[in-house]
């Protein structure tokens, strides 16, 4: 693989992963039992916006610093706060333009008798990963493919405790294009198959709208085996261009009771921020 995040970092569709991440976390969350949180392709954990990846090509800028810039006098929505107030704990931790990816999010959401898995496959990223979280005693570092750990790490068991709830976020590079796709479902249904209580969390990019049927009308039929799916999709610009990335959604597989409530006045209040005027309406809805 060649992506690095770091290019990328705090986009939006950083903005919408993240703010999605937290809410099923949050959810998880509102019951005692332990959860368990496995991050399938979990990058270099911290990243930082001031960097020369970053600003080469700006994408934070339209992303995480565009939302900033325009937070209302009375707030967002808790779901965006959470983020936020997540971002800011992590700028306190590790200077003024750090952004926490993804397994660094899930460090500081859960709880310390929860336990979290992160894959990473390339050496320096995973190197990184370590060091970021090196001192947490939750969080264990994997230097293997991700979508194999569906079946090496499900159904969950750490340290002789099996976890009957918890999380997966499948967030590939979509170097494959649209062979991704292929790859993701087939690693959903291995997952689900192993792991039916677990919420599994798909990210995926949105280029042209027509390109998506194919993998929506597979998730669907995966939909139906597992407790159902939510659909969550930002769009910043028409969905008609295949040069760039023009929205993102996730594709969350047994979501957690009253998700679309929550995240409702959040994706309507991050489309208002970041999207631009001929950008269509946000998606949210059952698949």
């Amino acid at each position: 693989m060649n992506y690095r995040h770091a290019f990328h970092a705090g986009n939006h569709a950083d903005v919408l992963k993240h703010v999605v991440l937290l809410a099923l976390c949050d959810a998880l969350l509102a019951k005692p039992a332990p959860v368990f949180a496995l991050d399938t392709h979990a990058g270099r954990g911290l990243y930082a916006l001031g960097g020369d990846a970053a600003r080469r090509t700006a994408e934070a800028d339209d992303g995480v610093a565009r939302l900033e810039a325009s937070r209302p006098g009375g707030g967002f929505a808790t779901p965006v706060e959470r983020y936020l107030a997540a971002i800011g704990a992590c700028r306190a931790a590790h200077g003024a333009d750090a952004y926490p990816g993804s397994p660094w999010l899930l460090a500081h959401a859960l709880r310390a008798d929860d336990r979290i898995a992160c894959c990473e496959l390339q050496d320096e990223e995973a190197a990184a990963l370590r060091a970021a979280l090196r001192a947490d005693p939750r969080v264990a570092v994997h230097r293997r493919d991700g979508y194999a750990a569906m079946k090496a790490l499900l159904p969950p068991t750490v340290d002789g405790r099996r976890f009957a709830r918890g999380l997966v976020l499948v967030d590939p590079p979509y170097e494959a294009q649209l062979g991704e796709f292929d790859l993701a479902l087939a690693a959903l249904r291995e997952g689900v198959a192993r792991w039916p209580q677990g919420v599994f969390a798909l990210w995926y990019p949105v280029k042209q709208r027509r390109v998506l049927h194919p993998f929506l009308r597979e998730a669907g039929k995966l939909a139906a085996k597992a407790g159902g799916a939510l659909r969550v999709e930002l769009l910043v610009r028409p969905d008609d261009s295949p040069l760039r990335m023009n929205g993102s959604g996730l594709l969350v597989l047994n979501p957690p009771w009253r998700l679309d409530a929550a995240l409702a006045t959040a994706l309507a209040q991050l489309h208002a921020s970041l999207a631009d005027r001929s950008a269509p309406p946000p998606l949210l809805a059952p698949l």
